[in-house]
């Protein structure tokens, strides 16, 4: 597909039409229905937005569309593990490799460390949550709360539906954390814990939110709108390898050589790229294929990066 797509001196909106409409009439991919509540999303809900370093964001489709961040949330969340613990003891607790298995899978604990693989998948996030500090349940939730606000440049709040649903079918992620607790991965606050998580993944945001979050990123760390700082700028580099290596899942191998980005996906159908100093790349549309990504959301990037020369190997 994307040998059909003529190269792009920029990114435009015509650009971003042309993806729209080309990807719209895909009809791959299922809606996640493992959370029941995900499973009453619109899989013709479909939009595609970029964000600048100067705080433009031009999107097409569906833009203010409210879906939950699920996966995507660990990217930010890592980051605060990050500034409150430090990169030895985060490494300590998870790790960092990629892993070709599901990004649910209930046995990924090194053999030898007994940590999680990286904090992409359920585990490793579940461990990274752990970590964030604060005296209460309530003071971490508000700590969450105003990060992703500093990133997203407005206040996000928890889809008390999806968190529910969440929260009463999540007995995978319970076992891993109990897992995990075992082999102190994780301390004893493991409902209170587990209640942080649900909510980070069930966080509305619109496609406009995760393009400049993703920009966000992309900045050093500064809101390119706000100028609010959202992570201190020593950290941005770790959040962006992790995501390039481990951030599509199993998929993470092939997107790194076919699209060439740091990126992340969630199962709600969102996906978030960086161009690092350039721009923050969001695109939603809930089918996903069977690694839990977004079929238009793969497609789209894939034609993004081609057309616009963006992998970071391209020196074309």
């Amino acid at each position: 597909m994307t040998d059909f797509l003529p190269a792009a001196k920029s990114i435009d909106l015509d650009l971003l039409t042309q993806l729209h409409d080309r990807h719209q009439t895909c009809r791959s991919g299922t809606v996640a229905s493992y959370i029941p509540e995900l499973a009453k999303m619109n899989p013709d809900a479909f939009s595609i937005c970029v964000a600048t370093l100067d705080g433009n964001v031009m999107g097409v489709g569906d833009q203010s569309q409210l879906f939950t961040l699920q996966s995507i949330s660990k990217v930010f969340t890592y980051g605060m593990a990050l500034e409150d613990r430090g990169r030895e003891v985060l490494l300590s607790k998870v790790g960092v490799e990629p892993t070709g298995d599901p990004f649910n899978s209930i046995i990924r604990l090194d053999e030898n460390s007994k940590r999680p693989d990286n904090p992409m998948v359920n585990a490793g996030a579940i461990a990274t949550t752990n970590l964030i500090q604060g005296k209460t349940a309530t003071d971490r939730l508000n700590r969450i709360l105003t990060t992703f606000k500093n990133y997203a440049g407005r206040d996000l709040y928890v889809d008390s539906s999806v968190f529910t649903s969440e929260r009463t079918t999540g007995h995978r992620n319970r076992a891993l954390a109990h897992l995990m607790r075992h082999f102190e991965m994780v301390d004893d606050r493991l409902d209170e814990t587990l209640d942080l998580y649900f909510q980070q993944c069930a966080l509305l945001v619109d496609c406009r939110d995760l393009a400049l979050m993703a920009a966000t990123l992309a900045n050093n760390g500064i809101n390119p709108r706000t100028g609010d700082r959202a992570i201190e700028s020593e950290y941005v580099r770790d959040l962006l390898s992790v995501m390039y290596t481990c951030g599509m899942y199993n998929f993470a191998g092939e997107w790194a050589y076919r699209v060439g980005l740091p990126a992340k996906s969630g199962v709600s159908g969102g996906i978030i790229a960086i161009v690092p100093g350039k721009l923050g790349i969001a695109v939603f549309s809930p089918p996903l294929d069977a690694r839990g990504n977004s079929v238009r959301g793969l497609k789209v990037c894939e034609d993004l990066s081609t057309a616009a020369k963006l992998h970071l190997f391209d020196r074309s």
